[in-house]
């Protein structure tokens, strides 16, 4: 009988701890929104954020996508020519990258790299007491560290898929026209009638907009939250991954269901 008292107190307490995280986070991201102001009055510091979570980016999310485009110029002409359709791969490549594979992968990206910079960044900063040593001298940190990181990530995120989507085409394009031989114009004309500004490209926009809410918020209160210790911000960053993973997924599917359903 004890041993299930004490299986249950365990799970109560499981659950108790999460829902009590949740609500810190949910505190953390309206007071990353009311501090935005201060963030926005000295933008170079979000300049500054933006170059670090974007550019420094750049070249995983290049390579990526390009290798990524490639494979999906190959699969794709062997699948579309079976049923006399291989002239539609440009269709195939740009929709799977504009609606699904472009923000998805890069907020996964984003994760891994920038998200768990941050996460580390932000925990060594409590861990040194840096922002206590902010709020002894009347230094709002969320306004001064947390808030220009946010919004970085905000702004990073869609140019960040935008140029995954478009170097991931430049890899179809290479497999498809100048490594097999499809029809150029075909190619490019059978994207072009296809590809639609409001449900396609300006979904993917939304979705990628999406994560980087997500992807930034959940990397910042995972440093806010770690214990100042060297365990503590290890963990932290390894929970900045798996998280932001689960609810990038998560999220595609509400996101998805909602737009085709619109």
């Amino acid at each position: 009988m004890k041993s299930l008292i004490s299986f249950f107190e365990k799970i109560g307490y499981s659950i108790t701890s999460r829902i009590k995280r949740l609500g810190t986070a949910t505190r953390l991201f309206f007071l990353i929104l009311i501090s935005s102001g201060e963030s926005f009055k000295r933008f170079h510091l979000t300049m500054k954020e933006i170059y670090f979570t974007g550019v420094m980016s750049l070249v995983i999310i290049i390579v990526s996508a390009f290798f990524v485009g490639m494979v999906l110029g190959l699969q794709g002409y062997y699948t579309l020519q079976k049923y006399g359709s291989s002239e539609a791969i440009g269709v195939l490549v740009a929709l799977a990258l504009v609606r699904e594979l472009g923000p998805v992968v890069t907020a996964l990206l984003f994760a891994g790299r920038a998200g768990t910079a941050i996460t580390a960044e932000i925990g060594l900063m409590k861990a040194t007491e840096q922002l206590s040593a902010m709020e002894m001298m009347a230094v709002n940190p969320v306004g001064r560290i947390i808030a220009p990181r946010f919004w970085a990530g905000v702004i990073a995120m869609p140019i960040l898929a935008s140029i995954f989507s478009m170097v991931g085409i430049l890899g179809g394009y290479v497999v498809a026209v100048i490594v097999i031989g499809v029809d150029e114009g075909a190619f490019w004309s059978q994207m072009q009638a296809n590809v639609d500004f409001r449900y396609d490209i300006v979904n993917g926009v939304i979705k990628s907009l999406v994560f980087g809410v997500a992807c930034t918020t959940i990397a910042l209160f995972e440093g806010f939250d770690a214990p100042p210790t060297a365990e503590g911000v290890s963990r932290a960053t390894t929970r900045t991954v798996v998280t932001s993973s689960l609810v990038i997924l998560g999220l595609d599917f509400i996101l998805t269901s909602f737009m085709l359903g619109g």
